[in-house]
């Protein structure tokens, strides 16, 4: 699935030749993905300009006048901008909507259809849209690379959690977006233990653990995120972050830092890697 540094690098390539050009045409291939898609978002999305695109979490949403769009891409989703006056790519088996701008077609893939197009229209009080109270977002928990998020933080929000912290950082309640890749990554570079109760770590491990955090999905948003499967950027590009794993995937192969093993354990029905010798309880 993608994670929060592949929505992040998704949102950027997207909303850099898409933001401000209006909505031609709005093309459903399929009745529906994990929901149903709506009835009317040609009446409501078509001459409208696309004013800006945020992220929540693994959520997209593409904002207009009239309110906005919700997009997830799933288990195995991806999007694809496709520009006018290049050669024209026809759409393929998994290729199941298209918002179709002025010179330029958005075009999401997704081949199991867990993702999602929603259309969240605005409200009609002064404030607008509150987001944060759809159902889909008003769970969420905190973003890892806002000012927000600090080891103080992350410290209080664990004292009564005895829950091992590698699931507890994919828990989508406390944290979004770090999925099972940077949780692994994260705590290695922390030198943590993954079956660490979270209420056992001290504050100055959280310390290391957040700036752990924030360098890992800053370092994958750089190296363009991970492309395991399916995911590719908008220009239909590749990933490389997967070549600086330190343990995620690499079970039986040699620490880069110790030269031991590295080691697998399940958790919450996922895989974890770690190394027995760099992370410690």
């Amino acid at each position: 699935m993608p994670e929060l540094p592949e929505v992040e690098i998704t949102r950027r390539g997207i909303a850099a030749p898409l933001t401000g050009r209006c909505v031609r045409a709005v093309i459903a291939r399929v009745p529906r993905l994990r929901y149903p898609l709506p009835d009317d978002l040609s009446a409501q999305l078509v001459g409208q300009p696309l004013r800006d695109i945020l992220r929540r979490g693994k959520y997209l949403l593409l904002a207009f006048d009239k309110g906005h769009l919700l997009l997830h891409l799933g288990m195995s989703g991806s999007l694809r901008v496709l520009q006018a006056g290049c050669a024209p790519v026809a759409p393929q088996k998994h290729d199941h909507f298209d918002l179709v701008f002025e010179g330029a077609t958005l075009r999401l893939r997704d081949p199991r259809r867990f993702g999602a197009v929603l259309w969240l229209p605005a409200s009609t009080t002064a404030n607008g849209l509150n987001l944060d109270a759809h159902p889909l977002l008003a769970s969420l928990g905190i973003e890892p690379l806002s000012a927000e998020f600090t080891s103080a933080w992350l410290y209080a929000a664990t004292r009564k959690r005895a829950v091992a912290i590698k699931p507890l950082l994919m828990d989508s309640h406390l944290i979004v977006g770090v999925g099972n890749i940077y949780a692994s990554e994260s705590l290695f570079r922390a030198g943590i233990d993954p079956r660490t109760p979270a209420c056992r770590i001290s504050l100055r491990r959280y310390v290391r653990l957040v700036e752990a955090i924030r360098a890992t999905l800053e370092t994958a948003i750089a190296a363009g995120g991970s492309s395991l499967r399916d995911f590719t950027h908008a220009d239909g590009n590749p990933g490389y972050f997967q070549q600086q794993y330190f343990v995620y995937g690499r079970v039986g192969e040699a620490c880069r830092i110790c030269k031991q093993p590295i080691r697998t354990l399940r958790q919450a029905q996922r895989a974890t890697f770690y190394c027995g010798r760099c992370q410690r309880r």
